[in-house]
Parts: C-alpha cells; sequence; structure tokens
C-alpha cells in the first residue's frame, strides 16, 4: 500500500519543542519508526510536513492518484481548517487523524476537530504510537476495502 503521512505546523520542531507534551523523538526519527516498523516495513512511504495549509492541500490532491491512504497529524490546523477538511473529503482518500498528545485533556479548543468527521477514525495520546496504531488501522481498513 502507499501511505502519504502529513504533518502539520510546528511538527518539524518535534523534538525540541515541549517535551513534556510531544516527547524528546524528532519528526524525522518518528517517520523513520513509522516506515521500519513490523507493519510499515510492508508499504511505502511519502512523509510531508509544512506550516502552511494551502501546501497541505496541494499535497493531498497533488497525491490523489498515488495514495491508498492518509495519516494526517493536522496540528493547529485540526481545529479551525475548513478547507483541509473540504480536501480530504474530495479525493476520497481512506484518513486517520493523529495527534501525539491527548488532544481531550489539554485546552478547551483543542478538543474540537473539525477534520474527524471525514477521516475513519482518529488516534490520540500515545505519543508515537498514536502514529503506529494510525497505521495499523488504516491498513486494516484498506485490506478490508479489497
Amino acid at each position: 500500500m502507499n501511505i502519504l503521512v502529513i504533518n502539520g505546523p510546528n511538527l518539524n520542531l518535534l523534538g525540541s519543542r515541549e517535551k513534556n507534551i510531544y516527547g524528546k523523538t524528532s519528526l524525522a526519527e518518528l517517520m523513520i519508526w513509522l516506515e521500519t516498523s513490523q507493519m510499515g516495513i510492508k508499504h511505502k512511504f511519502k512523509f510531508f510536513q509544512s506550516n502552511h495549509e494551502g501546501d497541505i492541500i496541494d499535497t493531498i490532491q497533488d497525491e490523489r492518484f498515488w495514495a491508498d491512504g492518509i495519516i494526517i497529524n493536522p496540528g493547529a490546523f485540526t481545529h479551525y481548517s475548513y478547507a483541509i477538511r473540504d480536501s480530504i473529503l474530495s479525493v476520497s482518500i481512506p484518513t486517520i487523524e493523529v495527534h501525539l498528545s491527548n488532544i481531550n485533556n489539554r485546552e478547551k479548543f483543542r478538543k474540537i476537530s473539525v477534520i474527524r468527521d471525514v477521516c475513519i477514525d482518529q488516534i490520540y495520546g500515545k505519543g508515537k504510537n498514536s502514529y503506529l496504531e494510525g497505521l495499523k488501522i488504516l491498513l486494516e481498513f484498506l485490506i478490508d476495502k479489497k
């Protein structure tokens, strides 16, 4: 399967920002860990990170013929980007929303996701394992779909 992994704003600073919330693992280390995991090694990945909403939308659209599934951590865009939501909806690619932290145990605004209802699931609060669980659920969904 071809898996597109998209990371939104400020995730490029993983490993150096708010380590008590996001951990010590850098984004590059996290993506290598996911790709080389027991589940990941059987699949092809493309990784993308941007602090810019339009770049994320362009990537979703540009990869619509390559990607079988998407794992997205929209970062702060989770809470207000109807444009990313509509982009996910428009390409009809099964998508999993992931978050490193438990968004329901943080500030009130973080509990709101405008992305969630166009995704097959939302995984949060498991640190880097949120990505691995997201991959597992996404792959199960894609295999069942075939």
